[in-house]
């Protein structure tokens, strides 16, 4: 704006020249500014690399050591025992299920057929539904409540069991 006011002349050929020199140093600091930036760039992309690398051998080395670890203790490991193991703990399970089937026979009780029961609940069915009378409950209720192996006295709650539930042998 103001060197079209000017008239031609040296003075405006000084200002000229002057504007010209800021222009290109101005454009001068641009380029070395936009390398910098550039150069601090690429130095930040390398911290990040190496940073990443490091990390990357960081976990390498960590899953190294957990297989050489996981190696060693399967070296202690032996498949064969452990098969053995699961057949004997299947054995005794069948031996466990045989002896509570013995145990469970009933002794100079009749085979009773399941139809006979079926039928004779169907006849009693009726009489129990319009019978008031319910004295037959009184008995349940006095029932023993306590583990069998145990005194009445004793608290059901402190009896130790075992893992299925049943009273512990000491």
């Amino acid at each position: 704006d103001q060197m079209k006011k000017m008239r031609e002349g040296p003075s405006k050929n000084m200002v000229k020249q002057k504007a010209l020199r800021v222009l290109k140093q101005k454009r001068s600091y641009e380029q070395q500014l936009e390398g910098i930036r550039n150069q601090s760039f690429n130095m930040e992309q390398t911290n990040y690399t190496t940073q990443m690398l490091k990390d990357t051998k960081t976990s390498v080395d960590a899953m190294q050591t957990g297989l050489k670890q996981m190696k060693k203790e399967y070296k202690t490991i032996n498949i064969d025992k452990i098969e053995d193991l699961q057949d004997d703990m299947a054995d005794m399970m069948e031996d466990a299920n045989e002896i509570q089937e013995i145990m469970g026979r009933a002794y100079g009780m009749p085979e009773i057929d399941d139809a006979d029961l079926e039928a004779e609940l169907d006849a009693l069915g009726d009489e129990l539904l319009f019978d008031d009378d319910m004295s037959y409950l009184d008995e349940a209720a006095e029932a023993p409540t306590n583990v069998p192996g145990t005194s009445a006295k004793e608290d059901p709650a402190s009896t130790q069991l075992d893992e299925f539930g049943l009273p512990a042998l000491s």
